[in-house]
Parts: structure tokens; sequence; C-alpha cells
């Protein structure tokens, strides 16, 4: 598998025309070599492969990474990559410039005599597609959320502080098998459900009102991301009238969803429906975004989203409506894009729950 990924990478070099990669973002590296932890570098030609990492992650790198030299470093680092570039004889070294700080980028000018040359997302563009065991991994990722999410259902009350219910929804992500979160909980009630990226506060949730959980956890190293909107207590008109708008939104872009489709296209279904029922101008975010070692990835779907849709893409079908004053709903789900048709990882109830 990794092999297979490092010859990938090496075919997007001589595309871009380099004899050489530094790789030292964690999900580039970890992705190419099967290293778990972080703070080391992968650097690749056409003829070798050289993990590189201290006496920290030494003995775990002989462990974990089978398709390259491992070795250890000691010292500056810029200087011991210096040596290790001329060694190997690299004339054109590619970057991920993302990643290299520009003060980095001007240690490694003033001591490493290549040229540098930015890789624009050459790696990430292997990675958009992701093959059976990485889907395998997040379609466990998802399950664990789903799982969380479940128990939630029987914690939540009303009187809880946001707080508390996000600190409750951790431990339970990482007692079901979770390495981490996938991203910092987003739980936000009442008025503060129209805030996209609402973060937990000490409000109180009151019954009457919208509950927002946006969440996700890492497993194996891959992420998942589902939203769903609960009502403490009775809805209003108006709170079921908005949710049962989002639902069918996000029902009608999962539907539509294939190989072949541009990203835009899958947006406008969403928008077109929340639109044509008076909530367009509600509805301010893309309808989704790739997922896998990162929570956020390519694929877009956005109003401007021009990649096509291939099969073995994750992404999130996540439409909402957000009025100020009075609240908001969003609903996602994680989708593996296949060739003819969709796989919804999400498996939660999307129907509105009342607690």
């Amino acid at each position: 598998m990794y092999k297979m990924r490092i010859k990938a990478l090496r075919e997007a070099m001589q595309s871009i025309g380099i004899d050489g990669v530094l790789i030292q973002g964690d999900a580039n590296r970890n992705y190419l070599s099967g290293f778990t932890g972080d703070e080391s570098y992968a650097l690749i030609t056409n003829e070798s492969a050289v993990f590189i990492t201290d006496s920290r992650y030494t003995e775990q790198a002989k462990n974990e990474v089978k398709d390259f030299d491992v070795v250890q470093y000691s010292g500056i680092f810029a200087d011991f990559l210096a040596d290790l570039v001329k060694k190997l004889g690299i004339k054109k070294l590619g970057f991920e410039e993302n990643i290299v700080s520009y003060g980095l980028y001007s240690t490694y000018k003033s001591k490493i005599v290549s040229e540098w040359v930015p890789l624009k997302g050459a790696i990430e563009e292997i990675r958009i597609i992701k093959d059976e065991s990485e889907i395998e991994h997040i379609r466990k990722a998802a399950a664990i959320a789903d799982q969380a999410f479940d128990h939630m259902l029987k914690f939540i009350k009303v009187g809880m502080k946001e707080r508390e219910i996000a600190l409750e929804l951790e431990y339970t992500l990482k007692k079901l098998g979770a390495k981490a979160l996938s991203f910092p909980s987003i739980v936000a009630s009442g008025e503060r459900s129209c805030l996209p990226h609402g973060q937990p506060s000490d409000k109180i949730v009151d019954a009457g009102e919208f509950l927002t959980l946006d969440f996700g956890c890492i497993y194996e190293e891959y992420c998942s991301d589902m939203t769903r909107t609960l009502v403490l207590g009775n809805p209003s008109d108006k709170m079921i009238e908005i949710y049962n708008v989002v639902l069918e939104a996000q029902t009608k872009a999962a539907e539509f969803i294939k190989e072949g489709l541009i990203c835009s296209q899958v947006d406008e279904i969403a928008r077109k429906h929340i639109t044509d029922k008076g909530y367009g101008s509600y509805f301010g975010h893309g309808l989704g975004h790739g997922v896998g070692r990162e929570i956020h990835e390519e694929p877009r779907l956005s109003p401007k989203g021009n990649r096509v849709l291939k099969a073995g893409m994750i992404v999130t079908d996540e439409p909402g409506i957000y009025i100020p004053g009075f609240g908001g709903v969003r609903i996602e789900d994680l989708i593996v894009v296949r060739k003819d048709g969709c796989e919804i990882l999400s498996k939660s109830p999307k129907n509105l729950i009342c607690i």
C-alpha cells in the first residue's frame, strides 16, 4: 500500500520536474510512510526514501515505517538535511508551501543549495481518492460518532451547560475507541445555534430551543464529521418548518451525488431548494468538504467548486439555515462517492428529535 503511494508521488514528481521531496506535514508524511507520530520528516527521491526523526521517535519509526530507511538526527535539523540533500544529489527539491513557514523556508534556503519548488498540493491530490482500507477506517470513525450521538440523546437534559454537553461528548467518543476529536466539538443552543461554528459556552440549554451538535473523531488516523440538530422540549411551527427545509435539501443532495458530477452542481441542488423555500440568504457556507486524514480536504462542494467527483472521494453533505436572533439548523452526513451513487456512512436518525 505505502509502496503504491510512494510510486504515485514519484510520478507526480516527474510531472512537476523535481528530483526530491521534503515532507513534514503530519497528514502527508504519515500517509506515505505509515508512521503515527509527529515532528518527523520524509525525504523522497526517485531512487530513495528516507524517514528522518530524533531519539524520541526512532524506535517507533523502526516498528511502523517499512518502506523507508529510518535515520536518526541530532543537533540542528537544517544542517542534517543540507548534508543529506547534497549526498543524494537533489537539484530541485519540492516542499509543502502550506506547511513550511517563511522563517523555516528562509533557514532552509540559507543552508541547502537546491532549487526549492512548491508542491502545490501534489500529495493531497493523491490522498483525495481513498482506497477501501481508508474508507473502512472512516466508516469506523463514523460508527463511533453514531454510537456517541445515541448516548448523548439519553444524556442531554434541559438545564445543562453547553460545555457540560461537549465534555460528555468528548469523553464518550474516546471511551468508544476514538484516538482524539477530529476538531473541537460545536455545541450551540438557542439563538447561538445560528452560529455555524459556535463553540460550547456556559449558556444553559433551555426548553423550546434548537441544540446543534457538530462533532467527529479520529480512528486509525482518519476523521469523521457529522451534525445533528435537536429540539429541547416542544418545537414551534417555524422551527419545524426550518428543520424540514434543511432535511429536504440535505436528502436531495445525497440522492444526487455520484461520480462524474461537478461539485458546484451538487451544491446547487441543496442551495436551490433552500432558496426556493425563502431561506437562501440564511445559507452562507458551501454544502460540504472532503474528509480524510484531515477534517477539511478537497473536494469542496460549493458554488465555486469546479472539481469533478470521482469514486472513492469522501465528502460531507451539510446544508444549514442560520437566522440571527432566532437560531439555526444544520444536518450533516459523511458520504463516500461511488460510481453510480453514494454510500452514506453516518447512520444516526435525521428526523426531528425532541428531548
